[in-house]
């Protein structure tokens, strides 16, 4: 018998004019990366410690246990193969769930190793290099998060012992949610208020402090620390986020990271050059965010297209088999601007990677002008990619129908995994708050003060050129052309622009909704002039058919930032036709959207190979690379431990009894 899966699946590949071989560069920043992606994956789905045969299948202990294996192994691996640090913290994030170590990668190494004083990097430098201590990044409370000024744990400096006292004055003090703290980091990076010895209070700053011994892994005298328990819908259960309280802890001034700000051996402080300079820790990790989303992403429209493609539903056709779910419009309309998303993110994760290892340089050298523009730019894109991930992943497994809900399909776990990153590094409704005085600070600079030119405007506020001279291109005809990326672009410009200055002129009395719409115009129009880069820039890498195929991926993104800011777009009528009675103004943009779907309809399969996922990697029986979903389901079902025994444990105990009551009070004793 054929298994039609199989026959659609290679019939999907056959149609589509990609070739995934050159993309798989473009996607990892060059053959170079997507070899080395290419030979640790080999490496891991080849080890028995990477099984994830009966992963979905054990409680948090055993994940957490498990974690702790393949963390040790990857460092095994590193010394066996000769791996760099690179490619071992690289193999570390490949594995698709959260580990333990994460943080120590993320944030305490590079904070550290940035921020640290002489003293501190010296005596550990290499231990943290070699993982001979395990780290974390210790800042969010109980009580406080996103409002890192409001930390309550205090470091009070004593200059008669030249110590610095931490101490956690109130519950909410408790340091909470912090990875690999609650059972595995014997180190962190501790944010806290420093106290000089007169009492004035100068703020949060960073702090070097062991936790447990490296003899027996005890937690050191005067602290106090656990795991805060099970994730909401199973996510992050492999790691052991934690607590800590800090009761009057002594650790030597050489321990406060001192690059920046610090503190004389006789108590003087030594102020930072600039005021922001200890979130650098926080900007790190929102920068990585950018480009994780977008692989994230790709995971979950990979699994998603593929099942549409082999998934029949509806009414037989000619060849009596029932229709492709992919063809619907109702289903390809949802899936190909997750695809979309997928592909900007990636690429433009990488270029803000980029962008701040230019400003660490820069603060090394003790240039800050770049800190403003680049907290402005990773808190605008951390709210983007983060809510867009987030929507996408479930757009991706509400498609599938009723087997999405498996945890089988994949797609339910990295949506458990990814949730939380809404609200980590900065919630996101807060931050929208710190765009929205970002741009208005612009504004205020450029068209009211006038203290700043146009030629003064940083990547993040260019937009507001228009409201100087506006572009001869904006000026409204009677049609749009949607082909041209630059019309969206210059679109979304516009109703950047507008919303901070209607925003400015309300600035005492917004709406409710106001920081929300304009921080998501003010990042909309940042990306969609990144967006229009990337496109001018795809000529040579990848070039060819994948170039035109690419570029109309990202036209797909514009057009679909577009349609989703219509609701300010018209309120200001920057469509022609807007206000024009009962004619629908946007109902060019719309079918345009779908002519650029229909167009890209064939290529989905190909796009998604282009991400070079392997099975290993996607773990969803749904997304198998062949199409086999069913017969791949089916497999996976009979692992499951209940299926084991044809009669379940509590037969006898439970159902027995229960069924017995209700013949007994039925008045019957047999059926």
């Amino acid at each position: 018998m054929t298994n039609q899966n199989l026959t659609d699946m290679a019939e999907a590949r056959r149609r589509s004019s990609v070739d995934a071989a050159k993309l798989h560069p473009f996607v990892w920043g060059g053959e170079q990366q997507w070899q080395t992606k290419q030979r640790i994956v080999s490496v891991l789905s080849n080890d028995p410690v990477f099984n994830k045969t009966r992963r979905s299948f054990l409680g948090r202990t055993e994940l957490y246990t498990r974690a702790l294996a393949m963390t040790k192994r990857i460092y095994e691996l590193k010394d066996k193969h000769g791996w760099s640090t690179e490619e071992a913290t690289f193999a570390a994030r490949i594995i698709d769930e959260p580990l333990p170590i994460y943080l120590h990668n993320a944030a305490f190494e590079p904070v550290l190793l940035s921020q640290g004083s002489p003293e501190v990097k010296e005596k550990y430098q290499e231990l943290v290099a070699q993982r001979g201590i395990i780290g974390c990044y210790i800042q969010t409370e109980m009580g406080h998060g996103t409002n890192v000024a409001s930390l309550e744990t205090t470091a009070t400096y004593i200059p008669e012992t030249r110590e610095f006292e931490i101490n956690s004055p109130t519950l909410t003090s408790s340091k909470w949610w912090v990875g690999g703290l609650g059972k595995t980091a014997t180190h962190g990076v501790l944010q806290a208020r420093l106290i000089m010895p007169s009492g004035k209070d100068v703020g949060p700053h960073l702090f070097f402090i062991q936790l447990r011994s490296l003899d027996d892994h005890k937690t050191l005298p005067g602290i106090t620390i656990g795991d805060i328990g099970p994730k909401a819908l199973g996510g992050y259960n492999a790691v052991d986020n934690g607590y800590a309280r800090f009761d009057h802890v002594r650790i030597p001034r050489e321990q406060m990271l001192s690059a920046f700000a610090s503190v004389t051996p006789e108590g003087q402080y030594v102020q930072p050059p600039h005021a922001k300079i200890s979130y650098g820790g926080m900007m790190y990790i929102r920068s990585s965010m950018v480009v994780i989303a977008g692989w994230t992403i790709a995971k979950g429209a990979t699994i998603a297209i593929r099942y549409a493609t082999v998934r029949r539903q509806g009414s037989k056709g000619t060849d009596g088999l029932e229709r492709q779910v992919i063809t619907y419009p109702s289903v390809y309309y949802r899936l190909l601007p997750t695809l979309a998303h997928a592909y900007v993110f990636i690429v433009l994760g990488r270029n803000l990677w980029k962008a701040f290892s230019d400003m660490s340089a820069r603060l090394a050298a003790g240039d800050t002008s770049m800190l403003a523009e680049m907290h402005a730019t990773t808190s605008g894109l951390k709210i983007l990619v983060s809510t867009v991930a987030i929507e996408d992943l479930e757009t991706a497994r509400r498609s599938m129908g009723g087997h999405g809900f498996s945890e089988f399909a994949g797609v339910g776990r990295l949506y458990a995994d990814y949730l939380p990153a809404a609200t980590y590094e900065g919630d996101n409704y807060v931050l929208d708050q710190q765009v929205v005085r970002a741009a208005l600070k612009a504004y205020d600079t450029l068209i009211v003060r006038k203290t700043k030119s146009v030629s003064d405007l940083t990547p993040s506020s260019l937009y507001l050129r228009l409201l100087v001279k506006p572009d001869s291109a904006t000026t409204q005809s009677s049609s749009m052309i949607w082909t041209d990326p630059q019309t969206s672009i210059l679109l979304l410009e516009q109703r950047a622009a507008a919303m901070v200055a209607e925003r400015a002129t309300h600035q005492n009395d917004p709406d409710a909704s106001s920081d929300t719409r304009v921080a998501r115009a003010v990042i909309d129009a940042f990306v969609a002039v990144q967006v229009g880069e990337i496109i001018r820039g795809l000529d040579g890498t990848p070039g060819g058919r994948e170039a035109e195929i690419l570029r109309k991926v990202y036209l797909l993104h514009l057009l679909t930032t577009v349609e989703s800011g219509l609701a300010d777009i018209l309120s200001f009528q920057l469509l022609p036709g807007s206000g024009a009675g009962r004619v629908d103004p946007s109902r060019g943009l719309r079918m345009a959207i779908k002519q650029i779907c229909v167009e890209l309809l064939p290529e989905a399969i190909g796009l998604t190979d282009g991400f070079g996922f392997t099975d290993w990697e996607l773990d969803s029986a749904l997304g198998q690379y062949d199409g086999n979903a069913y017969e791949e389901l089916w497999r996976r079902v009979q692992m499951e431990p209940l299926n084991k025994s044809e009669v379940p444990d509590g037969y006898e105990e439970f159902i027995k009894p229960l069924l017995a009551r209700g013949q007994r009070l039925a008045g019957r004793s047999k059926l």
